[in-house]
């Protein structure tokens, strides 16, 4: 028998596996193949933005689809959140996976998150059905921003919550950010008012504060997403944002309404893998391919397949 290489996400969800499981059409041979046709008919293309968490969960997506009778492939050639969007109000995209809070602030115009994550995305698909978008039930993971450290540095300055770093000495608030980061109303700026830090704050480019946050010369903690891959593969842990500042980035995918109206069932086919997409699965996932090399679309076929989803 093949040795699982998910182990961490094969028993963390295997209970919400059965019961997502539980009343599908499955095919009777499990693993790979069909599970399906009540999406015969349906085609067109899985869009992504362009990073690996988005290649990965396009391939999830038209992969699942296709087991349930669609046609479809996963597009992932689109640059900028802005034009992935256009794609699919444009219906060039079947649908994507977005996240909660670039929607709610960058699509729907408004400059302050909703506190807690379910208010979020009450609020954002309400908004976005203003626009014939519809969002189905979302995935547990969040890929907000966050400050992380290493491990060995977090326990020396006993460190759990962005407020114990506020409480730190002035010399041991230290941060690595991008430039985008330094001047956003859900950034430094804002951050740094709700907290109070006093911070001193080098600039780097947004794939160099991983691992200069490992190394701890030129910073003490990391603007990161929380659910990158590099982060546990380079032993930092994330500071807990217990002021709920930054906007929840919850993952969700998003399609015409009139696509889920002709096709119902495609939420039923989601629904299958959506609860089993937690943080820590991505982090898993997105590492295989960001700090592995490993292609997007085999991380993908190959996690479906010990799920048993296609």
């Amino acid at each position: 028998m093949k040795t699982s290489r998910f182990a961490s996400s094969s028993i963390a969800v295997l209970a919400l596996g059965a019961i997502a499981l539980t009343g599908c059409s499955a095919g009777a041979g499990g693993g790979a193949g069909a599970q399906g046709d009540e999406l015969e008919g349906l085609t067109g293309e899985i869009g992504s933005k362009d990073f690996s968490e988005q290649y990965i969960l396009a391939y999830l997506t038209a992969e699942l689809l296709n087991a349930h009778g669609a046609d479809v492939e996963a597009n992932t050639k689109l640059v900028g959140s802005a034009n992935v969007r256009q794609a699919l109000e444009n219906d060039q995209f079947l649908g994507y996976w977005e996240y909660t809070g670039t929607s709610w602030i960058t699509y729907n115009g408004n400059t302050a998150p909703v506190q807690g994550a379910e208010a979020q995305f009450d609020a954002v698909k309400e908004a976005d059905a203003e626009n014939d978008i519809a969002w189905l039930d979302p995935a547990p993971f969040n890929n907000t921003y966050a400050f992380a450290i290493r491990e060995s540095e977090a326990d020396a300055l006993g460190v759990e919550t962005l407020s114990d770093v506020a409480a730190l000495p002035a010399g041991d608030q230290t941060f690595c950010i991008e430039s985008e980061f330094s001047t956003r109303d859900d950034g430094m700026p804002g951050l740094s008012e709700a907290y109070g830090f006093d911070a001193s704050i080098t600039m780097l480019d947004t794939g160099v504060i991983y691992t200069a946050t490992e190394k701890g010369d030129d910073c003490n903690f990391g603007e990161v997403f929380q659910t990158d891959g590099r982060i546990p593969a380079l032993g930092l842990v994330v500071m807990e944002d217990d002021k709920e500042f930054f906007p929840s980035y919850q993952g969700g995918f998003t399609l015409k309404q009139s696509t889920l109206d002709e096709y119902p069932a495609i939420a039923d086919v989601i629904a299958e893998v959506s609860p089993l997409l937690t943080t820590e699965v991505m982090q898993e996932l997105n590492a295989l391919v960001d700090v592995e090399g490993e292609d997007p679309e085999d991380v993908a076929i190959e996690w479906l397949e010990e799920q048993d989803l296609i």
